[in-house]
């Protein structure tokens, strides 16, 4: 029996039960044809140099271009990778606008347009720092790279739990392309396509484009400004020129992003007392507020890629330049009135809430060299320069909306400058003709220069004030030391330490800090390192027919950056955690059970736990039950896993096809993920504490013109599982919900 079809499976086991059905080496070959399918190399540029996966000591997830149009389907953003690799989760309060990256339960769950994150975001090559710069699209991209684990030395800062690579395609010498049109549930369009190839004998070009809408799913029930939510109109595209001649190349890069939509919808007291499932009579698609919501979004930016080939060396100049406008606001209370004025709800709206947070001034500059040894020997090394340098203005806004019009109710700003620079240097050696070794170090010197001021004063929050000015100075060595040992032509083994760091970072939401509050209520955190150690597997199996990763890692914190968000006074503080540690494992296979199924699976256990006995952080403002112990009104988080870290996460991935003529298939592909229960939260509280989810989706397609064209019906959610995944806690139970099914039709044409 399918998994998918009893409740009564566990979802922990479900890695361990398909992992047994696969059949023995012996049972494949008396299946094989003459010609058996066979799984091709994964390239990826993990440690900055083109290399097969089995070969480099990270435990690394790849996603390549037909998994991720599958994943992708109906208009879905950067959250669809949620769970769908080991050990990462991905999660927003902000809706498509600001996605917030976790690998091994490492994240940060702050909402502040200033919040740093611990998993780094590399598109092309240039970090993507900026939080609302992680949400581009994703679309004509060659393969993702998930690497699990501190990625200090090649990667720098703000990379402790790992990072995420986005590699678009290049541009080529052959003509090419693909335009893809698909339609679906809530009037849902999605369109992407691509073209490419050359313009002379020296240049070609590749121009993609996206373009996403959907209309209202959410009615609103109450006579406020907005009649419905959680519609979007999006669009993006990238423009890419490449040079290549005898000893030189050049790649670059223009893209931009347009967003207009809904902000994170929240739901008022939908949580039921006592645990995380709905109030009765909920419905997902209605709702009651009476604030302004919208969400709008423009980033732009561009790179140059150069490499410069000198024979023994390489030398490799990235240059990136970002900008992000943004402007974001949102009902907050979740309803409409007050518990003092002769109306109100959904259930109990002790004040009414509504802000809006926005980026009216923002660049990014950053700038590396890099050189690369080509030696045909037992020695290889890379060395190089790296500045960041970012400018960011703030500015966050409150609303009154109980007077006519919601008008303006307080106003802050925040300004900061970011600059950072590295110097960093890597090797690797073949120790034994089974043996290669590989070590690195950097060091990195970050300075902040923040300050904040409140212009006009919320209603019970700060007077208006400030500057408060705040100054960081932070320099750090970082380092990873590594071994593959080859057991066999196709088993390797490894094992790795590294460490990593991320800056301190600065946090001034002030408008409903208390007054007279230290600087204005104006918080700092300082750095926090982690110190990495893993060992594992890599192999091919069964003449390639299967591929198996398989990790098991520790890691330990000092000074990890957590975000008190929230309670009762509606406060965000950043703090530092004396010591936090993880364990656990990461399992990735695929395999063709037969020539016409391909079949993988990914597993995942992590096992946090933050340790500082004095630290306590202010519990919900009411209506929860904290279950950790309460000094001086504030709860005492020792021993309590971290916010947003599912211990596990499993997912799979299956692929069916029948020929039914030269060049034509019929093939069906369903996808599921699941993940643990979370806590939302750094106290422990049931109401807060999101329950496990199983999303899965389906799609049934037939191609032909050996893979030219393509037709499928698709469906994403599609048992559609309602989940409360985030909460707001200063006011009452108000909560926020996954996205709903979605059911569509797809062509896709290539050529």
């Amino acid at each position: 029996m399918s998994p998918f079809r009893s409740s009564a499976v566990r979802p922990q086991r479900l890695a361990l039960a398909l992992a047994a059905l696969l059949p023995p080496a012996g049972a494949l070959a008396q299946e094989a044809t003459d010609a058996p399918a066979t799984l091709d190399a994964v390239q990826v540029t993990a440690q900055r140099r083109v290399e097969n996966i089995q070969d480099v000591p990270v435990s690394i997830s790849s996603v390549g271009a037909e998994k991720l149009d599958v994943l992708g389907s109906g208009g879905s953003d950067v959250r669809f990778l949620s769970g769908r690799v080991p050990s990462l989760n991905i999660e927003s309060s902000y809706g498509r606008a600001f996605p917030r990256f976790y690998i091994r339960g490492l994240g940060n769950t702050d909402f502040d347009l200033n919040a740093s994150q611990p998993v780094s975001l590399i598109y092309d090559e240039v970090v993507q720092e900026s939080p609302l710069l992680k949400g581009f699209p994703v679309f004509d991209l060659e393969r993702i790279e998930v690497l699990r684990g501190p990625q200090g030395t090649l990667f720098g800062r703000n990379t402790p739990a790992g990072a995420v690579k986005f590699e678009s395609a290049r541009p080529t010498r052959e003509l090419d392309g693909y335009g893809q049109i698909a339609y679906g549930s809530d009037d849902m369009w999605n369109f992407e396509g691509a073209i490419g190839g050359p313009l002379s004998e020296r240049w070609s070009a590749r121009a993609s484009a996206l373009y996403q809408r959907r209309d209202d799913g959410v009615r609103n029930t109450h006579s406020g400004p907005n009649d419905g939510f959680e519609g979007y109109d999006e669009s993006a595209a990238r423009v890419q020129f490449l040079y290549e001649g005898e000893a030189f190349e050049a790649l670059l890069n223009l893209h931009r992003r347009d967003l207009n939509g809904t902000a994170r919808l929240f739901r008022a007291n939908i949580i039921a007392p006592g645990g995380n499932r709905f109030v009765p009579g909920f419905d997902r698609e209605r709702v009651s507020v009476d604030g302004v919501n919208f969400s709008e979004l423009e980033t732009w930016g561009g790179s140059a890629r150069l490499r410069w080939d000198f024979g023994s060396v390489s030398l490799y100049s990235i240059s990136g330049y970002e900008s992000a406008e943004s402007l974001n606001r949102g009902d907050i209370d979740g309803g409409y009135g007050a518990a003092f004025l002769p109306v109100s709800g959904p259930g109990v709206i002790p004040f009414a809430s509504e802000s809006a947070d926005g980026l009216p001034d923002h660049r990014q500059i950053t700038q590396e060299l890099r050189l690369e040894s080509n030696y045909p020997g037992a020695f290889n090394w890379q060395a190089g320069l790296f500045w960041f340098d970012e400018r960011i203005t703030i500015d966050s806004f409150n609303y009154d909306s109980l007077a006519p019009g919601n008008p303006r109710a307080g106003h802050a700003v925040q300004r900061q400058d970011n600059t950072a620079w590295a110097v960093f240097a890597s090797a690797e050696y073949q120790a034994a003709d089974k043996l290669k070794l590989r070590g690195g170090v950097r060091y990195t010197q970050d300075e902040k220069d923040f300050g904040a001021s409140v212009l006009e004063a919320a209603p019970f929050g700060a007077p208006a004030g400030g500057p408060y000015a705040v100054s960081t100075d932070a320099d750090n060595v970082s380092g990873d030391l590594s071994a593959v040992y080859a057991a066999s032509d196709d088993v390797n083994l490894f094992a790795r330490v590294a460490t990593g760091f991320r800056a301190p970072s600065i946090q001034g939401r002030l408008l409903f800090a208390a007054p007279g509050a230290p600087n204005g209520g104006v918080s700092t955190a300082g750095a926090e390192k982690v110190i990495s150690y893993e060992a594992g597997i890599k192999a091919d199996l069964w003449d390639k027919r299967a591929r198996l990763g398989f990790t098991l890692f520790r890691y330990d914190v000092d000074d990890q950056q957590i975000i008190a968000v929230g309670g009762g006074a509606n406060i965000a503080t950043l703090l530092n955690a004396d010591r936090t540690t993880g364990q656990g494992f990461e399992l990735d296979l695929e395999a063709y059970l037969t020539d016409s199924l391909l079949v993988t699976v990914g597993s995942s256990y992590n096992d946090t736990e933050i340790k500082d006995a004095a630290l306590g952080v202010a519990p919900c403002g009411g209506g929860c039950t904290v279950t950790d112990p309460i000094v001086g009104g504030f709860a005492r988080i020792d021993g309590n896993p971290l916010p947003q870290a599912p211990k596990w996460v499993h997912n799979l991935t299956a692929r069916y096809a029948v020929a039914l003529g030269e060049g034509s298939e019929l093939y069906v592909y369903t996808d599921w993920a699941y993940r643990g229960e979370v806590n939302f939260f750094l106290y422990e509280s049931p109401e807060f504490r999101g329950r496990s989810s199983l999303e899965g989706g389906l799609r049934i397609g037939y191609g032909w013109n050996y893979g030219g064209y393509d037709l499928a019906l698709f469906g994403r959610n599609i048992t559609d599982q309602t989940r409360i995944v985030g909460g707001i806690d200063f006011n009452n139970l108000t909560g926020f919900v996954n996205e709903p099914r979605t059911w569509g039709v797809e062509f896709t044409a290539r050529f």
